[in-house]
């Protein structure tokens, strides 16, 4: 028999060398999933208190139905794990939410988008002049049934000054009552620098709710490693020790994302090792092949 043949599997195909590693790491730390993932999965959504204000802001201001509603933060810290929370916690009995994840478009296009998203009828016949009645009447029927819209829209610093104006042309639309749609902002901080604009004073001044996700602690680090682990399946001792957490504090600067980096490769580098317990000079050449990672304490110098 040759060796290709000895190595096929019950179905008869040969074996993926790169799920064998993933599984052989994943039994080595006692693990169902990879927990350090950066997929906006809300399983592993950790509830520290800048999340958890920011989450509790974002449902008390869906709730009241007024003016715009603004999330801010730099990048990694979160943003669009939180969106993905608040899309979800949406019931779809009240609320009709829709989604704009690249909002990087003319007024036009960010009409056309809102009325694929609001399934505007015969929206390709449509002039672009006749989207702003459309979308109109498209709200005013879900006011009919009892439905509040709540337009989200993630990486919003990207938007245009123009369609940042439209938002507000859209925000007019509402019957003696209520307002027919909201608007949730999510974005990093340039978004503010815009808003800063004279002429996009606007827009400002109709938003009444804004928070800013903060980087984590110390501490918060330890319950972000710990929690997403045990989501993972992990139940047995601390695997990231002291040391090693507060390198991943001084270097990741509390970015979740960055975190999660570090974090990935500081446990592929303990697997490699054959150890069970990431240290620091693991954290240490995990941030050395971070390349988004640019700080480098000069004690890094000769230290693996």
């Amino acid at each position: 028999m040759s060796t290709d043949a000895m190595t096929l599997n019950k179905n008869g195909h040969k074996p993926d060398p790169m799920k064998i590693m993933l599984e052989e790491f994943r039994r080595f730390f006692h693990l169902n999933e990879m927990p350090f993932s950066l997929l906006p999965n809300t399983n592993y959504y950790v509830d520290l208190p800048s999340h958890q204000q920011c989450f509790s802001m974002l449902m008390f201001a869906v709730a009241s139905g007024e003016g715009i509603i603004k999330i801010i933060g730099e990048v990694g810290t979160g943003k669009t794990l939180l969106c993905r929370r608040l899309l979800n916690g949406l019931n779809d009995d009240e609320y009709y939410s829709a989604y704009l994840p690249s909002p990087n478009l003319n007024p036009v296009e960010l009409k056309r988008a809102l009325a694929k998203e609001l399934k505007v009828p015969d929206l390709g016949w449509l002039a672009d002049d006749e989207l702003m009645e459309a979308i109109n009447k498209r709200l005013l029927k879900f006011a009919l049934n009892n439905k509040r819209v709540v337009l989200v829209i993630d990486e919003a610093q990207s938007l245009p000054d123009e369609s940042i104006e439209a938002i507000r042309l859209l925000t007019n639309l509402e019957t003696e009552s209520e307002k027919l749609m909201q608007v949730v902002l999510f974005a990093q901080p340039e978004l503010d620098e815009s808003l800063n604009k004279y002429h996009l004073r606007q827009l400002k001044q109709r938003i009444t709710f804004s928070q800013r996700l903060e980087q984590l602690d110390l501490n918060h680090i330890r319950q972000y490693i710990q929690h997403r682990l045990a989501i993972a399946g992990y139940n047995g001792k601390p695997i990231f020790n002291e040391g090693a957490i507060r390198l991943l504090h001084e270097c990741s600067k509390g970015v979740p994302r960055l975190i999660s980096i570090i974090c990935s490769k500081s446990l592929l580098i303990a697997f490699s090792k054959g150890e069970n317990t990431v240290t620091k000079s693991m954290v240490k050449r995990a941030v050395l092949d971070t390349e988004s990672i640019d700080y480098r304490p000069k004690r890094f110098l000769g230290l693996i």
